[in-house]
């Protein structure tokens, strides 16, 4: 009786992890892995990509869930959000535009803190709203700055799709997190000159400067939760700790800081974060280890090799080939989130890239900017959504908000892509040569 054939399309109800594993299975062929059924997932690595790298996005997303589970609380957040409120810039003799500064930094250090920028958007937006409004920003500028700016925490570590990329593409996790750090300075600086500009030229905004004592107070109280953060880039940078380890010992300290110095946490929400925690866990090592299945199906059909022979065949250059590459993940990132599309597109761009003798650093960056740009691209980008529910506005107006801010991205990603030096003298200085 002949075998019935199945298929295994993707669907609402269906984890995409057992999707795409059951894809894999049918990319290779009826007279091979169809009939060796679950053997595949034994005799093949596909946990090879669930290793320890990959494990930090699990205790990280641990500490997230601690340091984040009181979003909602607005004056607790406000004190730890205050980190960016302490560094002051004087425009024509004063403190200019406080809110403007606030929100920019606030979201980048908070979406850096929490590796999601949507988590950053909805905490920043409810946060910062109030105090924008406060000085006559207008709403769709308040929109736009803050769905654009939350997309920079994927790009400053601790950032969860680049320890995805550096298991993918064997790339070093800790050099990655170094090159992040001065594309994500460039680009936070370019937004934060554009809004002085126009913050001058339109006359919104307070100019009150923030007394000694207030820097101070806002200083004591948001060093609790950049202890976070600290721990893990230094620990990693000093040699003190592998990343698992770093990322264990901030998930500690994040828990404990909530809970004995905010006295904001409770046990039982404790128990609630280890819980979300392990359930985000499965999901991302479930997906990893059916892209790693999904890699080596490549690899056994020879897919990478052709790609190579192709680009060698019609004398591809590096520049071309990145062009080419960036408006590919500009428009994959508009319709997938960053995680995904990585673990997605890796196996098949890193062979080109070392094939081109393009640094994997320098791509991962490019890579990861990219898709921090789908982040808040119309009309799919997850950040616009929050914001319209965190914000109450139309999605419309927050379109035309974020346009500027996205030309902005699109500038500076074009100077990191063609510019390696910046990402790369960022690792060097930061791995400490």
């Amino acid at each position: 009786m002949p075998r019935q054939e199945t298929t295994h399309e993707f669907h609402p109800d269906r984890p995409a992890a057992f999707a795409a594993g059951c894809r894999n299975a049918d990319l290779r062929g009826p007279a091979d892995l169809r009939h060796r059924g679950a053997r595949l997932l034994h005799e093949h690595p596909a946990q090879r990509g669930a290793s320890e790298p990959v494990r930090l996005a699990q205790f990280h997303r641990l500490a997230r869930g601690a340091v984040l589970h009181l979003r909602g609380r607005i004056d607790g957040a406000r004190y730890r959000l205050a980190a960016a409120g302490g560094v002051r810039t004087f425009v024509r003799g004063r403190l200019a535009r406080r809110a403007w500064r606030d929100t920019i930094g606030t979201a980048t250090v908070f979406g850096a803190i929490s590796g999601s920028s949507a988590a950053a958007v909805a905490s920043v937006g409810k946060v910062m709203s109030p105090s924008m409004d406060a000085a006559n920003y207008p709403r769709r500028v308040t929109a736009g700055l803050v769905t654009s700016v939350s997309a920079i925490g994927i790009v400053i570590p601790p950032s969860i799709p680049m320890i995805v990329y550096g298991a993918s593409a064997e790339a070093s996790i800790p050099r990655l997190y170094a090159a992040g750090i001065l594309p994500g300075l460039v680009l936070a600086a370019a937004l934060a000159a554009f809004v002085i500009l126009r913050a001058l030229r339109s006359g919104f905004g307070d100019a009150q400067p923030m007394s000694l004592r207030g820097i101070l107070h806002a200083t004591r109280r948001a060093i609790w939760a950049l202890g976070a953060p600290i721990i893990v880039l230094g620990g990693i940078y000093g040699g003190i700790f592998s990343p698992t380890e770093a990322a264990s010992v901030a998930c500690v300290y994040a828990m404990i800081v909530t809970r004995f110095v905010f006295r904001e946490l409770s046990f039982a929400d404790i128990l609630e974060s280890a819980r979300n925690s392990v359930l985000f866990s499965a999901q991302i090592l479930l997906i990893v280890a059916a892209a790693g299945l999904f890699s080596w199906v490549l690899t056994v059909n020879q897919v990478p090799q052709a790609l190579v022979g192709w680009i060698a065949a019609h004398d591809v250059t590096p520049w071309q080939f990145l062009l080419a590459v960036n408006i590919l993940l500009l428009l994959w990132g508009c319709v997938m989130e960053p995680m995904s599309a990585i673990l997605l597109l890796t196996p098949i761009l890193v062979p080109l890239v070392d094939t081109l003798g393009i640094d994997k650093v320098h791509f991962g960056i490019v890579m990861t900017l990219n898709l921090a740009i789908g982040l808040f691209t119309p009309p799919f980008g997850i950040n616009i959504f929050v914001a319209q529910s965190a914000l109450g506005m139309k999605s419309a107006d927050i379109y035309r908000g974020v346009l500027p801010y996205f030309l902005i991205f699109l500038l500076v990603l074009l100077v990191i892509t063609y510019v390696p030096a910046i990402a790369l003298f960022s690792a060097e200085m930061f791995m400490f040569g």
